[in-house]
């Protein structure tokens, strides 16, 4: 793979035509140790990736430690929380944590923030109350507390004279917003740099970015470039029906929580949804995982093998500025992501 040093920073908001300018990113789930998620990191970096995200569940390793390995493995890539919620940690900890990581990096950390996985969050006994105020809040707060100002708040959270006794060496980290619904959306195009929309189909994405033009026309111009990135599960492997199988759990939980327009959209029964749903609700989750159909992993997940998937990259980014592969990227892991690396470099003609 060829040196490539496009960054969120220098990609903005693209033609999005699928040209070798996209952003490359990954989804690195620290459901392993951290050294292991390090090392793939390392190879993320070799093969061209741009940035690496770790995901953030209560019932994995804490993304921060991990994200701290990953800085000392790799050299260029950059990498931050991919994504975090403010309802889990107040704000204020997320700020200096995420400035921390641009610290250990030399300046390489994105901040991934979202509103939480509703059904996650509430079993540690959080109501997610007001997602969009409260992350707004939160990166608006993180950024005056990176520029070294002491804030007080008072609104979906309060803090009182808070300030860091640290500032990020980059000067300024970019923002990325998780968003799915149409004011999350209209929200992250608006006021922060960049969006990770999370959905790997043409069909959403193609919807989303008609939510996000909304957003870019009321977008302050001091405010820079937006970068558009989709964030959709990848299973990619040698073996069509290998690729499909591994990608059997993220699209239950994807079609579990499916709302009745993206069902919709994508024609899918909701009998079969609603059985997914029910088994994930009952913690049989061999049974979710069986009850996943073809039609729900054509919708859910980009999967198949490297010439599949690359076909299904270019697809999406005529609507998009970039690709995060994410999880479960495939049955071999250093294998899929060289293979998705192959695959991105055929969707960008380079």
């Amino acid at each position: 793979m060829t040196d490539r040093t496009e960054t969120p920073e220098t990609t903005g908001t693209a033609d999005q035509s699928g040209s070798s300018e996209a952003t490359w990113a990954i989804e690195l789930t620290p459901e392993h140790p951290p050294e292991r998620v390090a090392d793939l990191a390392a190879v993320a970096e070799k093969e061209g990736f741009d940035v690496a995200f770790t995901s953030s569940h209560y019932f994995n390793r804490d993304p921060f430690v991990v994200l701290s390995r990953i800085a000392d493995a790799t050299d260029e890539i950059r990498l931050g929380p991919g994504v975090v919620n403010p309802y889990e940690t107040h704000p204020v900890k997320l700020a200096a944590q995420t400035a921390t990581i641009d610290e250990v990096s030399d300046g390489r950390a994105v901040f991934g923030v979202g509103a939480g996985d509703r059904s996650t969050l509430s079993n540690l006994g959080f109501e997610r109350e007001r997602p969009l105020r409260r992350v707004l809040e939160t990166f608006d707060l993180a950024r005056d507390l990176w520029t070294g100002e002491t804030v007080t708040h008072e609104g979906t959270f309060t803090a009182r004279d808070a300030s860091l006794n640290l500032e990020p060496p980059s000067g300024e980290i970019p923002v990325y917003v998780g968003a799915q619904g149409p004011h999350m959306l209209r929200m992250s195009a608006k006021h922060a740099d960049g969006v990770l929309i999370n959905a790997a189909h043409p069909r959403d994405l193609e919807w989303a970015a008609g939510e996000l033009e909304q957003g870019v026309a009321e977008r302050p111009a001091d405010r820079g470039p937006f970068e558009t990135l989709a964030f959709g599960a990848v299973s990619v492997a040698g073996d069509e029906i290998d690729a499909r199988e591994a990608a059997r759990p993220p699209v239950a939980f994807i079609a579990g929580g499916a709302t009745e327009q993206v069902l919709e959209r994508h024609d899918i029964d909701r009998e079969a949804a609603a059985a997914v749903s029910d088994a994930l609700e009952r913690g049989d989750l061999t049974a979710a995982f069986d009850r996943v159909t073809p039609a729900m992993i054509d919708a859910f997940c980009i999967a198949g093998t490297t010439e599949t998937v690359a076909d299904r990259f270019e697809a999406a980014l005529t609507h998009v500025d970039g690709i995060v592969v994410g999880s479960p990227l495939g049955p071999d892991l250093e294998d899929a992501i060289r293979r998705a690396s192959e695959a991105l470099a055929r969707a960008t003609d380079q």
